[in-house]
Parts: structure tokens; sequence; C-alpha cells
């Protein structure tokens, strides 16, 4: 303690001056508008070059996970090509021929901004109506799904999360096929529930829940999550299955806006069968 006190008595000149200088700055910059706004603007720009640079390590760190993804993705996209295939050597063989024809479009995209812990949650996409993105449209990760299409300007979209009550998802029990929608009411970005499902339905934990479809938002049996929890409540008409899903909303990457290219058909249709 004697040689900290004999240490910074040898330099009391070198901290009067800090100090001194400390104060100066202090009044210069309090009273005079243009160096303070100087000053806010350097801290500013200081603070967006740390901002920056931490997203580039994030980024950077997550490489290998997105590797992964994009390399599971190549791979079952391979699985499907026709190289895949080998002629067949029977001497008979019985073909069942059917005509294909595309009826979804995918546009890629990344997520530049999201909430999951707000009562209602969006995401925002570096995709806009210049890529084909519209209102209404679905939007997937590479494990399940995300939201719907909010709003779109030409190079951005606002789309509602799946953490959002004003979103109800129709979606099915994959073994029973017994459906109902997902309405997300936990306050949970893990899980969701799964309402209107009648009480004689025999429900388990682990059972998997996909997309309904035909209603123009998601492919049919997109994925979505797995019942966690069921039970039924007195006094209420349907079981309280809790979801888990599959998709992880609290983190950002690539996700896919769905196009179906027989919406408009189907929705002019819809619209003719109306009363006048």
């Amino acid at each position: 303690m004697r040689d900290l006190f004999r240490f910074l008595l040898g330099i009391r000149d070198t901290l009067l001056f800090l100090a001194l200088m400390v104060v100066a700055s202090l009044l210069l910059y309090s009273g005079n508008m243009h160096h303070r706004a100087v000053a806010i603007n350097s801290s500013n720009a200081v603070a967006g070059t740390v901002l920056a640079w931490r997203d580039q390590v994030a980024e950077y760190t997550n490489l290998r996970e997105v590797n992964a993804r994009l390399a599971a993705e190549n791979a079952d996209w391979r699985n499907r090509h026709s190289s895949a295939y080998a002629p067949s050597v029977n001497p008979v063989v019985r073909i069942n021929d059917t005509l294909h024809a595309q009826q979804y479009a995918y546009v890629p995209a990344k997520i530049v901004g999201s909430t999951w812990h707000k009562q209602r949650n969006y995401v925002t996409l570096d995709k806009g109506e210049a890529n084909g993105v519209r209102k209404g449209m679905g939007v997937i990760g590479p494990d399940g799904i995300v939201g719907v299409v909010h709003d779109a300007s030409a190079r951005f979209a606002s789309v509602i999360s799946v953490l959002n009550p004003e979103v109800k998802t129709s979606v099915k029990l994959k073994r029973s096929g017994n459906f109902g929608l997902l309405y997300w009411d936990t306050g949970d970005p893990a899980s969701a529930s799964m309402v209107d499902i009648p009480k004689h339905v025999r429900v388990a934990v682990g059972d998997t829940v996909v997309t309904m479809g035909g209603d123009g938002v998601y492919p049919t049996d997109a994925p979505v999550g797995v019942v966690a929890e069921v039970s039924s409540p007195p006094g209420r008409p349907d079981q309280a299955v809790v979801v888990r899903l599959f998709e992880d909303l609290t983190r950002s990457g690539y996700v896919y806006v769905v196009n179906d290219l027989r919406r408009a058909e189907r929705d002019s249709l819809q619209q003719r069968q109306q009363p006048q």
C-alpha cells in the first residue's frame, strides 16, 4: 500500500493534467451544441462499428451449422434427382405413370430482424416484391413453419410470426389425420397450442403435427412440431394440446417464402361461389 501511494505521488502532475483535461472536455461539450453533436455522432459510429463486428463474428461462428443445413438439403435434393436412380434389369416392369405439375415455388430469404419475447412478434426478411414476395405467402424454415407475410416493400417483407396470436394455422395430427388450429397462447417461443381437437380423438405425446395445406399458405404436410402435453380440462369441448415447435424462432438465418402457383385460380373460383 505504501508503494502504491509513492507511485501515485510520483505521477501526481500527470494525474492532475488528465483530470483537468476531462473537466475541460465536459465543459466544452456541455456548453457547445456543435461539439456535443460531434461527440454523439462519434459515439454512435463507434457503437455501430462494434455491433457490426459482433454480428460478423456471430455469423462466422454459425457457418458450420449453416453449412450442415445446406448439405442436408442438398442431399435431400440429390435423393430426389433422376441421377440417384438406376435402370431396372427386370424383364417385366409395372409402371404407375403420373403427370406432375409444379404447384409451389420457393424464394430463399434471410431473416434480418425478428422478435420472440413480445405479445405479438414479427420477422423481417431481406426479400420483397421485387423478388416475387407478396402478402399472404407462407414462410418456412429448415425445420418447420415460421409465419405468414404481412406486408412487403420492394426489397423487404414483414412476416407475422407463428409466435403471434393473430396467426391461426390449420394443422393436423400426422398419425390420425385429425385437424385443428395452431394458436400461440403459451408465451413460450418454443411451443404453441393446438386447439379444436375433440375429446374423443386419441392424442399421444410424441405425435407429429404437420400443416393441413390447401389454403394457399403452406404446402400439405409441412413440419410443425410434436405433441408435448395433452390434457382434458373440464367444461371445455376440446382437448388442451401443447405442441413443441420444430423451428427455432429465436434464431436468425435463412428461410423460404412459399408461393402457391394455384392460389390465384382457387381464390378466383371461391369468390365466384360467394353469393352476390
